[in-house]
C-alpha cells in the first residue's frame, strides 16, 4: 500500500511537473504582445532618431534594447486610414476607409479578433479614432473621435465615463490597471495602447506647459521653403505656419487678446471659432490656475510684440510656440510609457512581451514651413518605429529596409504563431527582427493619399518609393509627376522629373508603378469612384 502511495505521489509531482513545464513552453512560444501607437508623432521628435528637439529615455529605451527602424513609413498619411490599415493589413481601397470622411467597412477582419479567436486576452485603451465598439477585444476604453486632453470622456466596455486628470496620464493608468488584473497568468495578451497626444490641438499638462515655453529650439532648415522646383500640390497646400496655423486653437492667444488688437492681426484663412475655449474650458479650476501664469506670458507678449515683428519674425514665433507645446505633449507620452515599461520589468512581464512603438503617420515639424501631414514627402510619410522582443531581436540594432504600416499586422500574426488570412497585403517583418534579411525581398512601396478638396488641401497623389527614389502622380484636378532622389535630396526640395539625366529612372518607376497598383489592385477605375463618391458625400453635405 505504501508503494503504491508514493508511485501515486510520484506520479502526481511528474505530471505536476510536466504541467508546469508544458506552460512554461507555451508561455514562451506564445509571447505577450504590447502595441504602442501615438497620433501624429513625427520621428523627428524621438531622440533615438533626432536628439536636437527633445530628449525621449523610454522611447529610446526600444532601440537600445530592440531594434530602431529608419525606413518605416505608411501607406496613406492621415490618422483614421492609417489605423484602418493597421487594424486589417489592408490598402486604404480595399478597407474602405479612404479618408477621415468616408466610413470604415466593418465587414473587415481586424487583427485583434484573430488574436481573440486564438486564445490570446485582448484590449485597448485610449485614441481609436473610428467606430465606437471596437471588435476582437475583451475590455476597451477608448475616447471618442479625437477626445481632449483634459478630462476626457471614454467610452468603454461597461458604459461611458469621464474620467479627472490628463489623457496621457489616464489612458496608462488604465493600461497598467488591466495589466494587473488579466496579465497575471499563462494565458497570453495583446493589448493596444494607444495615446492621443500629440494630435492637434496641442495642449500640454500644465508642469510640462510651464517647461517647455521656457526653451527654443532649432529650426529645420526648410522652414522657409518657397516651393520652387517642385508642382502645384506644394506650393497650394494650406498648412503653412504663418498663414495657416491658428491664433487661438494652435498659438493659444485668448479671443479676448484677438479681440482687444483687432485689426492688427492678419486674417488667417480661416481660424476656428471655439478654437482656444472648447480645449481650454474643459480644464477644471485647479488646471486653470495652473495654466494661466503661463497662457498671460504667452499672451502679453504677443500684445507687445507681434504689431511690430516682420513677417519672419512671425513665422519664428510661431514655430516656436509649435514647437514648445507639441514637444511638451510628447514629453508626457515619454513619461507614461517609462511607467509602462516599468512595470513590466517589476513584473516580470517583460522577459516574454513583444513591444512595439510606431505612430500613427508622421508630421511636419516646420519643415518646408509646415505642420500637419497628408504628403508622400519624407516627414509624413516617414514614421517612428521601434520594437523589442526579448530573444530574439538583438538589442540596439538599426535597421533600414523599407517596411509599412500594412505590415503591422501579418508581423505580429506570424509572433503569435496565427496563420493570417490570405487576404492581408502586407508582409511579415519577422525574417527582419531575426536579423534574417536573406529573406526579405521587398524593393518598393506604394502610397496613395485621397482626402482632396478638404481641409489643408493637399491634392490627391499615388507614388511609388524606393530607398534611392520616389515617384509621385498628382491627380484628379491637376496631372502633375514629381521625382525626388532621396539619397542626394534628403529635403526633397528639387524635382528631377523633367531631368534627362534622370529619364531612364521615370520610365523605370513608372513601370514599376502600374505594377504596383495590379498587385496591390489599386486602379485608375477606382480613383474614378472614389473622386465620384467623394463628391457625392460633399453635394449631400
Amino acid at each position: 500500500m505504501k508503494a503504491f502511495i508514493l508511485s501515486l505521489i510520484c506520479i502526481t509531482m511528474l505530471a505536476s511537473c510536466k504541467s508546469e513545464k508544458t506552460s512554461e513552453v507555451k508561455k514562451k512560444s506564445r509571447p505577450n504582445i504590447i502595441f504602442i501607437m501615438s497620433d501624429d508623432h513625427a520621428y523627428q521628435a524621438i531622440s533615438a532618431y533626432d536628439d536636437r528637439l527633445i530628449e525621449t529615455p523610454n522611447i529610446d529605451r526600444l532601440a537600445t534594447e530592440g531594434m530602431l527602424f529608419t525606413n518605416a513609413c505608411v501607406t496613406n498619411s492621415i490618422c483614421a486610414p492609417s489605423r484602418a490599415t493597421i487594424l486589417t493589413g489592408k490598402h486604404c481601397h480595399l478597407h474602405g476607409k479612404i479618408d477621415n470622411h468616408f466610413a470604415f467597412d466593418t465587414t473587415q477582419v481586424t487583427f485583434p479578433q484573430i488574436f481573440q479567436n486564438n486564445g490570446y486576452k485582448t484590449s485597448i485603451f485610449g485614441k481609436l479614432h473610428f467606430g465606437n465598439n471596437p471588435k476582437g477585444v475583451d475590455e476597451f476604453s477608448i475616447l471618442p473621435g479625437q477626445g481632449n486632453y483634459f478630462n476626457p470622456d471614454f467610452i468603454t466596455s461597461k458604459g461611458d465615463t469621464s474620467i479627472q486628470g490628463y489623457v496621457s496620464d489616464i489612458i496608462t493608468d488604465m493600461a497598467i490597471d488591466w495589466l494587473d488584473r488579466e496579465a497575471q497568468d499563462d494565458e497570453p495578451f495583446m493589448m493596444m495602447y494607444m495615446h492621443k497626444a500629440p494630435h492637434r490641438p496641442w495642449w500640454p499638462r500644465p508642469d510640462k506647459f510651464e517647461e517647455f515655453t521656457k526653451r527654443t529650439f532649432p529650426e529645420p532648415a526648410t522652414l522657409f521653403d518657397d516651393y520652387s522646383n517642385r508642382g502645384t500640390a506644394a506650393k497650394t497646400a494650406e498648412m503653412n505656419l504663418l498663414t495657416h496655423m491658428h491664433y487661438g486653437h494652435d498659438s493659444k492667444i485668448r479671443p479676448e487678446t484677438k479681440s482687444e488688437m483687432g485689426d492688427q492681426l492678419v486674417p488667417l484663412v480661416e481660424e476656428w471659432k471655439n478654437g482656444f475655449a472648447y480645449p481650454y474650458g474643459r480644464a477644471s479650476k485647479e488646471q486653470k490656475a495652473q495654466l494661466d501664469p503661463v497662457l498671460d506670458s504667452i499672451n502679453n507678449y504677443f500684445k507687445a510684440n507681434w504689431p511690430t515683428m516682420s513677417d519672419k519674425e512671425k513665422m519664428q514665433w510661431k514655430y516656436q510656440r509649435y514647437m514648445q507645446d507639441y514637444l511638451a505633449c510628447i514629453s508626457s507620452v515619454d513619461d507614461n510609457i517609462g511607467r509602462l515599461l516599468e512595470y513590466l520589468d517589476e513584473t516580470g512581464l517583460a522577459e516574454n512581451t513583444i513591444v512595439v512603438y510606431t505612430s500613427d503617420q508622421g508630421f511636419y515639424l516646420g519643415e518646408h514651413g509646415w505642420f500637419d501631414k497628408r504628403f508622400v514627402y519624407n516627414e509624413s510619410f516617414k514614421t517612428p518605429l521601434l520594437v523589442r522582443w526579448p530573444g530574439v531581436v538583438q538589442a540596439g540594432t538599426v535597421e533600414n529596409e523599407m517596411v509599412q504600416n500594412l505590415d503591422f499586422a501579418q508581423t505580429l500574426l506570424e509572433a503569435a504563431q496565427i496563420d493570417r488570412p490570405a487576404d492581408m497585403q502586407g508582409e511579415s517583418i519577422i525574417p527582419l527582427l531575426r536579423g534574417d534579411k536573406d529573406n526579405w525581398e521587398r524593393e518598393a512601396v506604394y502610397y496613395h493619399y485621397y482626402e482632396y478638396p478638404s481641409i489643408h488641401m493637399v491634392k490627391r497623389h499615388y507614388a511609388i518609393v524606393t530607398k534611392e527614389y520616389k515617384l509621385i502622380h498628382f491627380y484628379h484636378d491637376v496631372d502633375e509627376w514629381e521625382l525626388y532622389d532621396r539619397l542626394n535630396d534628403p529635403n526633397e526640395v528639387n524635382s528631377i522629373y523633367d531631368d534627362p539625366s534622370y529619364a531612364d529612372v521615370v520610365k523605370q518607376l513608372k513601370a514599376d508603378l502600374v505594377q504596383m497598383r495590379e498587385k496591390y489592385k489599386d486602379s485608375p477605375e477606382l480613383d474614378k469612384k472614389f473622386i465620384e463618391k467623394y463628391n457625392q458625400k460633399l453635394i449631400n453635405r
